[in-house]
């Protein structure tokens, strides 16, 4: 079922992703050369627990067979897509890394992510991530009430391939509220289904993943990070918004 939220639910999800927006900007100042992943994860729980509120992601369950997510955020280095766990990996100049947050506050989730460069990078590595952030925002243009689904991903895509390149297919962006996840699933491509029309107080975690080369992923042993299946490198931006009676506004944000 999806979730339309009150005026007065909204500001508590406000809430949550100016903690999470927060974070980020810690995280954004703290990746580079020689820090490892599992440092800034350290840096995001400290923070997120320090203003009364809980990383969404520790001990989330996975697939069947997968532990419970260990870490409170997901540090996906080059080619990892999403769900790096964090570890003595240190950064090196000319890496990029992804880190998605969540945060779970008054009762409500946040959710978040950014692709960071570390060092000097290469010039398609930063058409990449500059594609994949305008990517998000082509889909938001299209987060409004009467509007479906289908509007947000077709926008998501056209943009992602009329610059050269790829969209995940895998994993997609979704309702968020009460629950991390919540309805409806947000592809970042067109699919057959045209999705639920949109209305005022719907919330959603729009997220577009892309790649530099081919769309396919693969799964490692750890049941949890993605990556290409090419090896190339990818990028993810990914904000909570909320639907309105005009344009769509971003809850995960700094005032």
């Amino acid at each position: 079922m999806i979730s339309v939220k009150s005026k007065a639910e909204l500001e508590m999800m406000r809430r949550a992703g100016e903690v999470a927006a927060a974070a980020h900007e810690k995280l954004k100042e703290a990746a580079k050369p020689g820090v490892t992943t599992l440092e800034l994860d350290r840096i995001a729980e400290e923070f997120i627990r320090s203003k009364g509120a809980i990383p969404s992601f520790k001990g989330y369950k996975g697939v069947a067979g997968a532990a419970d997510y260990p870490a409170s955020i997901c540090a996906s280095v080059n080619n990892e897509v999403v769900h790096g766990i964090p570890s003595l990996r240190a950064l090196k100049d000319g890496d990029i890394i992804s880190i998605d947050i969540g945060v779970y506050m008054d009762g409500f989730h946040a959710d978040m992510a950014r692709t960071y460069w570390v060092g000097n990078i290469s010039e398609n590595a930063m058409r990449l991530i500059m594609v994949t952030r305008r990517s998000f925002y082509k889909g938001m243009e299209n987060a409004l009430a009467g509007k479906r689904i289908i509007d947000i991903s077709a926008a998501i895509q056209d943009y992602v391939e009329e610059n050269g390149f790829s969209v995940v297919r895998e994993y997609v962006g979704h309702g968020i509220g009460r629950t991390m996840h919540e309805s409806p699933q947000i592809p970042n491509y067109r699919t057959r289904e045209r999705g639920p029309r949109l209305e005022p107080g719907m919330t959603l975690a729009i997220e577009p993943m892309v790649n530099e080369g081919g769309y396919g992923v693969r799964l490692l042993e750890n049941k949890w990070t993605v990556v290409t299946a090419d090896g190339s490198l990818s990028a993810h931006y990914e904000n909570t918004i909320a639907v309105t009676g005009g344009e769509a506004i971003i809850l995960t944000k700094l005032d």
